[in-house]
């Protein structure tokens, strides 16, 4: 009876360090993991700061070429181009240049 009594014993001890060992291990690979996804998850936030950046000197641009079409919608603007691409001036205007030395 105390043989198999110590061999009982035995086989619980083994079966506890295996247990310990197995459990030990899965904690071991789940820290691994969870740095991962920490450091994942940082890099993402950080993308998503730069992009909200992005974001906002798009939306900026955007607001600059609206008020920009307007302004080539005006009389103006017409006005401006006719002068400094075709040479158009009004009748009775009087236009000075400077002579190059």
């Amino acid at each position: 009876m105390k043989r198999t009594y110590r061999y009982r014993r035995k086989d619980n001890q083994l079966g506890k360090l295996s247990v310990t060992i197995i459990v030990m291990t899965l904690v071991g690979i789940m820290s691994v993991q969870i740095m991962n996804l920490y450091q994942k998850d940082q890099a993402y936030i950080a993308q998503e700061a730069s992009l909200e950046k992005q974001r906002a000197k798009e939306e900026n641009r955007q607001q600059e070429l609206e008020e920009y079409e307007a302004y080539t919608k005006t009389q103006e603007y017409i006005e401006d181009t006719a002068k400094s691409k075709l040479g158009l001036i009004y009748k009775g205007e009087i236009i000075f240049k400077e002579q190059k030395k």
